[in-house]
């Protein structure tokens, strides 16, 4: 399946799912059955005035590495849609290290 991450755009065709925060993504790929994921980076930006909010693209990503290096999730294929580049660096980095993970196995 397919899962689209953002809480703002419409859901482009030929996504499946629809996340509109990390922790709704992270339930949903801890289903197992996620095959792309497509990653923005700013969630909910009314929250971002709260300096321990850690709802963001980059922290899907990062469960992804982790999930990776621990041998939990497959690999899957993604995309990256954020208009923030720190952001979207950000998670480009996470993602290849967790394809790093990957082809070790």
């Amino acid at each position: 399946m397919r899962l689209y991450l953002d809480d703002l755009r419409v859901t482009p065709e030929g996504f499946d799912l629809r996340a509109y925060t990390a922790e709704e993504a992270i339930s949903m790929l801890q289903w197992g059955n996620i095959t792309f994921i497509s990653l923005d980076h700013d969630l909910n930006a009314e929250e971002y005035l709260d300096i321990n909010d850690t709802g963001t693209g980059y922290d899907v990503a990062c469960w992804i590495e982790q999930a990776a290096a621990e041998g939990r999730l497959d690999r899957i294929g993604r995309a990256v849609h954020s208009m923030n580049p720190s952001g979207a660096l950000r998670i480009r980095q996470a993602m290849i290290s967790a394809d790093r993970y990957w082809d070790r196995r």
